[in-house]
């Protein structure tokens, strides 16, 4: 639509500037008007294009705005497939979580909204077997200690982030258990289904290679617009992570505004930024999903300094693709298509010669998990 309605205009520009140039030649040779009288018509019609030019890009606008709505229409009728219990009033306890999962299968459901089932039969067709569900975990059993940091490794594909969905509970296991808690505390381990998801999304904390920020103030940046934090406390959080410099040299400090997607800010000062979000959530467990992988050298100490920090009398999840981030791992875990291809002790899988960490170790993570 948007480029007939252009094309369109070129055309009848072209054409226009045609008439008006043939006429005002005719006109001229004939006397009955004068070399200004030509430039004034010709003028005049090109006047004509940038308002017309103006009108077409508001056409395009008000499309681009009625397709918004259409989506946002879209998203206003689908609706939650998880579901909390609203009589649960459980909470994990304080401190670091321990993390649990008892033979956990999963798959995702590809279907859309509205989408039509691929086992339900044609019209003038017979009853079809329905389609197996594609699994993506299969039977996962780990256990992690309160305090413990995990290496997560594995191709792309082989589950990793999967897993990290499930503790959040943005998805609920086909099968088997996920368990967060303090064992020695009241409640002790709980099924994340018992626990409510505003408190379970408050004990959990990620950071990816990929970090949102807001058209707002670094304070609203950090805090997601809770003016209940204290400026000290965003103050101490940042000089924790080595980011009181940075804030220093900013012109309005906490109230300068930074650009939406991150605009005027590297990829470091992004990533640190999304330290001290978790920093100041104080969650049980923690998250880094592949949070150094788009860092150059130089960036890369203050960010191991932060994860250092960060991890310091806290559970962690650590994914990673480079040996560098996961020796502080206490444990190794290898997922391989979805299964558990090797779980141990870091330590003890690096000395094993047989061990599938080992090779890696030899090979370089690098160029083998791709």
């Amino acid at each position: 639509m948007a480029n007939v309605m252009i094309n369109s205009t070129t055309l009848s520009f072209a054409l226009g500037n045609a008439v008006a140039y043939g006429l005002g030649a005719f006109l001229y040779q004939r006397g009955i008007s004068t070399i200004g009288t030509v430039y004034i018509i010709s003028y005049y019609s090109g006047m004509l294009m940038m308002p017309i030019q103006r009108i077409t890009r508001q056409l395009e606008d008000l499309q681009r705005a009625a397709a918004g709505i259409k989506r946002i229409q879209d998203l206003f009728v689908i609706e939650r497939q998880i579901r909390e219990n609203p009589l649960t009033d459980k909470r994990l306890a304080d401190g670091a979580l321990a993390v649990h999962f008892d033979h956990v299968s999963f798959g995702y459901d590809d279907a859309l909204p509205g989408e039509t089932s691929p086992s339900a039969p044609e019209p003038g067709e017979g009853i079809q077997e329905e389609a197996p569900r594609p699994i993506v975990l299969h039977d996962l059993s780990f256990h992690l200690k309160p305090g413990e940091v995990l290496g997560l490794l594995g191709r792309t594909g082989s589950g990793k982030t999967t897993l990290t969905r499930l503790l959040f509970r943005l998805y609920d296991p086909d099968s088997g258990e996920v368990r967060l808690g303090v064992p020695d505390r009241e409640n002790g381990l709980l099924d994340v289904r018992e626990v409510t998801l505003a408190d379970l999304r408050q004990r959990i904390g990620m950071v990816t290679q990929n970090i949102q920020l807001f058209h707002a103030t670094v304070r609203d940046n950090l805090t997601f617009f809770n003016r209940g934090i204290p400026d000290e406390k965003v103050r101490h959080a940042i000089d924790e992570l080595g980011l009181g410099e940075w804030l220093s040299q900013l012109p309005k400090g906490l109230d300068t505004e930074l650009e939406s997607g991150g605009g005027g800010l590297s990829a470091g000062e992004a990533q640190m930024l999304a330290f001290t979000r978790i920093f100041l959530q104080d969650p049980g467990l923690v998250i880094l999903d592949e949070a150094s992988s788009r860092l150059d050298p130089a960036t890369e100490h203050l960010i191991e300094r932060a994860v250092d920090r960060l991890t310091q009398n806290r559970t962690a999840i650590v994914i990673a693709h480079r040996l560098g981030t996961v020796e502080r791992a206490d444990d190794i875990m290898i997922l391989e298509d979805g299964h558990i291809r090797e779980y141990g002790e870091r330590e003890a899988l690096a000395r094993d010669p047989s061990s599938r960490f080992y090779s890696l170790l030899q090979t370089g993570m690098e160029e083998v998990l791709v």
